[in-house]
């Protein structure tokens, strides 16, 4: 039965991916303000929809909260193309100098959270504990790339 979400998952996301890759304009033709806003954007609603899920998982409508959880996996891997070297600074970026001081680390973190992401949309329903769970697999991707990568407010 986990390999048959996994399936649905990945394939999910590929569909997703693909149809993204038509409908926004490629990274290289954004200019720097619309890239760093892009992943500001972004961000912000990864962290308004984890706020969502976190909401929805405690009422017990795990549907909807399946479908955001996969929303923000997608979001992930998309935002691993939102920092070129060319948006380290201007447009009020709270992106640290680090990340592209380890571009390999950052985007591994970006991708486990989109793992995560999707890992948790399979797993959810079943748990016994839903707020460790979402704590383990959603707020510690936050709070790890937030203690590490971004400036403190």
């Amino acid at each position: 039965m986990i390999f048959k979400y996994s399936i649905n998952t990945l394939k999910y996301i590929f569909i997703t991916l693909f149809i993204l890759s038509f409908s926004f304009p490629a990274y290289s033709e954004l200019s720097v303000e619309e890239i760093i806003k892009g992943r500001k954007a972004l961000f912000s609603k990864n962290y308004s929809t984890a706020k969502k899920v976190q909401n929805l998982a405690s009422k017990g409508d795990f549907e909807k909260a399946k479908n955001l959880m996969l929303e923000m996996s997608e979001n992930y891997i998309i935002l691993i193309d939102y920092f070129p070297e060319n948006t380290k600074e201007g447009f009020k970026t709270e992106s640290l100098p680090i990340i592209w001081e380890e571009k390999e680390n950052f985007n591994k973190l970006m991708t486990k959270a989109s793992t995560d992401m999707a890992e948790l949309s399979k797993i959810i329903e079943d748990s016994d504990d839903i707020k460790g769970t979402l704590g383990k697999l959603m707020w510690s991707n936050c709070k790890a790339c937030h203690s590490k990568y971004r400036k403190e407010h």
